[in-house]
């Protein structure tokens, strides 16, 4: 089948996680998402409320972000923010694991953490992303981080905040699109900014990209479906992209 808008925008986060964002801001973020129909906006937690309200009706997901962007909050914060999220309409959670557990070997402490979010979420049938802050690990790092992330029952595994001193990279995307089950699906976010990235992140495997420059993406996938030249990435120069 032909590739198409609504395709890539069904892949789409939009991010509105900037901490200048004002209440204008959000709102504005909620409509090129509604123009886009976007697979969710992802804001911040005190966000929720409003964003639940202006996306009520459309098919455009409402996703907030846990324990954001460092991951060391104690596992029963993180809990009570998930919660609190819950109760204001949020039906995604990107949730950051605990880096310097994962990272001294702490297994046990990273997994429970999770686990204990996706119950919540998966009970009141929300969804969880499980953020590795990649540019932190090493390759072993992060596939003990998927194969936990497996274990615990997340839903997505996802490469990085956009915080951290680094962010999606294509190599990472195929690591752990390796390291999980074809029941659990892959996130890139971190530095994506246009099409030929997100296209590169498909023909990988990923099945969302977080971004904030949806408008650009958006109008590029536009023109080149109305010029018939909107396509899977097949080759590794494709596959490349925007990285």
């Amino acid at each position: 089948m032909k590739l198409t808008p609504k395709d890539i925008a069904k892949m789409l986060d939009h991010s509105t996680l900037q901490p200048y964002l004002t209440e204008e801001d959000i709102r504005k973020g909620c409509e090129i998402a509604l123009k886009y129909d976007t697979a969710s906006v992802c804001a911040r937690p005190g966000d929720m409320k409003l964003v639940a309200e202006l996306l009520k009706g459309s098919q455009v997901k409402v996703c907030t972000v846990i324990g954001f962007p460092h991951g060391n909050h104690k596992p029963e914060i993180k809990l009570a923010e998930a919660a609190a999220a819950l109760d204001d309409g949020c039906v995604e959670l990107d949730m950051v694991l605990n880096i310097g557990k994962l990272i001294a070997g702490d297994d046990a402490y990273v997994y429970e953490e999770i686990a204990a979010i996706c119950k919540l979420a998966h009970d009141r049938g929300a969804k969880v992303k499980v953020i590795l802050e990649t540019c932190y690990l090493s390759d072993e790092q992060k596939t003990r981080a998927c194969q936990i992330c497996t274990r615990a029952g997340a839903d997505w595994v996802k490469t990085s905040t956009g915080y951290g001193s680094g962010g999606c990279t294509l190599d990472d995307l195929r690591l752990m699109r390796a390291a999980v089950p074809e029941s659990v699906q892959v996130k890139g976010s971190g530095g994506i900014r246009d099409l030929d990235t997100v296209l590169a992140a498909r023909a990988i495997g990923a099945s969302r990209c977080g971004v904030s420059a949806t408008a650009k993406i958006m109008e590029e996938a536009e023109k080149r479906y109305a010029e018939g030249t909107l396509a899977e990435a097949t080759t590794l120069k494709e596959m490349e992209g925007g990285y």
